[in-house]
């Protein structure tokens, strides 16, 4: 068994939810995408992508706190489990994100929520015809997808040093670049 199916265990055993496992899918692809981009591992980064919110269907009190526990116990080194953990900054913990791919995370994971809700209102259902100016207006609309929290993704992108609009953009293709294997793990 590889390390990604044994992740992909993992994930399943604690989120049965398809939409916690399909945004684990599509955050996994986001992270390998932005690795691939900037020259990083794209195994390690798409790993902790797919295991990001390992404990919040479960323990949705406890997210990000109990994510240590789980991980450790599953093998899963201190590098690993910081990086989980950090996405939480500010909302359910205080480890910060300090290296890159964190910061990454921490922009993108809100946003692929955002993105993913767009979508669904185009005839298309998909990222693939999606556009800079449909987020932006989506991303302006508080009651739209009022779960995704709009402060996290514009710190997320101060943090990376980078304008709304680019990161909306390198989103998009990251969510292009796996949308048609996460609609196929549900076919």
């Amino acid at each position: 068994m590889t390390e990604r199916e044994k992740a992909m265990e993992l994930l399943k055993k604690y989120n049965r939810e398809e939409f916690h496992i399909r945004h684990a899918l599509t955050v996994e692809g986001t992270m390998r995408y932005f690795a691939e981009k900037r020259g990083y591992d794209p195994d390690f980064w798409g790993m902790v992508g797919l295991l990001h919110d390992i404990d919040f269907e479960m323990y949705p009190d406890e997210h990000c706190k109990k994510a240590p526990e789980l991980l450790s116990e599953a093998g899963f080194g201190e590098e690993f489990i910081h990086a989980v953990v950090s996405h939480g900054y500010g909302l359910c913990g205080d480890t910060k994100p300090t290296h890159e791919m964190e910061k990454v995370l921490f922009a993108t994971d809100e946003l692929t929520g955002l993105i993913g809700a767009c979508a669904l209102m185009r005839p298309s259902k998909s990222t693939k015809d999606m556009e800079v100016k449909s987020v932006r207006k989506k991303f302006k609309d508080k009651k739209f997808a009022a779960g995704c929290d709009r402060e996290v993704i514009s710190s997320g992108a101060e943090e990376l040093g980078i304008e709304l609009d680019e990161l909306f953009e390198e989103t998009i293709m990251a969510m292009r670049s796996c949308e048609d294997d996460v609609n196929g793990y549900f076919e």
